[in-house]
């Protein structure tokens, strides 16, 4: 409940900000407490499905909800556009590898006229993954140093405070974790690295 109390603040500046109405389902006040990776990940994956939603056109509603089966959190997001969002979509392909690096799945159904729905899937006790699978980013050692600072939630200035940098270097670093890990924002960013287990890497 604490989670979706904050996935709520998070999305209402969207809400103020159009002409789109953001609905929310509260979900069962008796469920199970979210791992920190998977709640901060959900957050994360209904803010880039709202705002992929919401540059469809003719958009007036859109509806968010989660539950527990006692093993996943299920997440359930649809809108009442023209259904013309699918799976090529950018937005949708980058949420898609978010959501399996925490071994999760997610499914889009879209029907013309109607609208679409997209159900996610995250498991509450995912396996994390070692540091190495993210080999691949071939991070820099300072790249991986402010990625682990953003991903416990410090702002630019007090990343380049703990490692003695400026704070445009800090954005240069930044800018470049962006394109390796291919997010667009911070909160990917965080979810991403919490995901992989760097939290827990030396």
């Amino acid at each position: 409940g604490t989670a979706f109390s904050r996935l709520r603040d998070d999305l209402r500046p969207l809400s103020e900000a159009g002409e789109v109405e953001l609905q929310f389902i509260e979900p069962p006040a008796d469920g199970r407490a979210l791992p920190g990776e998977v709640a901060h990940a959900a957050r994360s994956i209904i803010r880039g499905l709202a705002m992929a939603m919401m540059e469809q056109p003719q958009i007036q509603r859109i509806r968010t909800q989660w539950d527990c089966d006692g093993k996943n959190l299920l997440i359930n997001v649809r809108d009442d556009g023209f259904g013309t969002l699918d799976h090529q979509a950018p937005v949708i392909q980058r949420l898609q590898r978010q959501v399996q690096a925490l071994k999760g799945t997610l499914n889009l159904s879209a029907i013309a006229g109607w609208g679409t729905e997209v159900a996610v899937a995250l498991p509450l006790d995912a396996p994390r993954s070692s540091a190495v699978d993210v080999a691949h980013w071939k991070l820099a050692t300072r790249e991986f140093e402010v990625l682990k600072l953003l991903a416990s939630g410090q702002g630019n200035r007090a990343i380049a405070a703990e490692l003695r940098i400026s704070e445009n270097t800090v954005k240069f670093h930044i800018r470049n974790l962006f394109k390796k890990l291919d997010v667009h924002s911070r909160a990917e960013a965080a979810a991403l690295a919490h995901s992989r287990g760097l939290m827990d890497a030396s």
